[in-house]
């Protein structure tokens, strides 16, 4: 029986840019880095005995097309159209990258209708600890509230049917959301292998009970303090 590789692209591209930050926008680049990582998954064992190869059934790719908006910036009152935006270019650069690649399907959710504006974390830590004040606050220091939508059942719904059809015998999901637990349970119930590569991403405690193994297989970071929690 052969592998499938699920990887939640939200995430995928959260820990690309903490491993290679000087490659964030660059969608080739991204596009090889996730097709490498994903095809070390099909070997297992140590370099110079005996290795077990496993056949790939498929990569799929779950993200949502990016936010084409024109929205008015809260703090300059100006329209800011976010389809000619760095983000944009790069997220429909990868989505057209990862479609040529061998055995790789991309899964499309949607970005919700609602898009509110929100202030950037870094600035909202500041502000809590009295170093900025609201009146402060430039065109830069906020962004759009952007939520997918879809993608996270398309996740589970394939890892059920992939396990219920026994079309595979192992399931590698690159992510670390907990909302996984349930698909990965029912997944090892029906004696599918269940492997998350969270990229070196700290996985909450409540995953990491119910999958049968723990297997990162991309450069690790060089920063010691970016292990995100998903």
């Amino acid at each position: 029986m052969s592998t499938a590789i699920l990887i939640d692209g939200a995430y995928f591209i959260k820990r690309f840019r903490k491993i290679e930050p000087h490659n964030s926008y660059d969608a080739k680049r991204a596009s090889e880095f996730l097709f490498r990582c994903a095809l070390a998954h099909l070997v297992e064992g140590v370099k110079g005995k005996e290795r077990r190869k496993h056949e790939l059934y498929r990569i799929f790719f779950y993200d949502c097309a990016p936010l084409n908006k024109k929205l008015h910036n809260p703090i300059t009152k100006s329209a800011v159209d976010f389809s000619k935006s760095q983000e944009a270019i790069f997220r429909n650069e990868l989505h057209e990258h990862l479609k040529a690649k061998r055995k790789t399907a991309l899964r499309l959710g949607h970005l919700s209708n609602e898009t509110p504006w929100t202030i950037k974390p870094e600035k909202i830590e500041l502000m809590l600890k009295g170093k900025v004040k609201f009146e402060q606050l430039t065109e830069h220091d906020v962004m759009p509230n952007v939520r997918q939508k879809g993608v996270d059942m398309r996740i589970a719904v394939d890892i059920s049917s992939l396990a219920m059809k026994h079309q595979v015998s192992q399931i590698v999901l690159m992510a670390g959301d907990a909302d996984f637990v349930p698909a990965a349970k029912m997944a090892r119930r029906e004696g599918i292998d269940f492997i998350v590569d969270p990229m070196w991403g700290r996985i909450l405690p409540n995953l990491l009970e119910h999958i049968d193994g723990l297997r990162s297989t991309c450069p690790k970071p060089k920063s010691i303090n970016d292990g995100d929690a998903s």
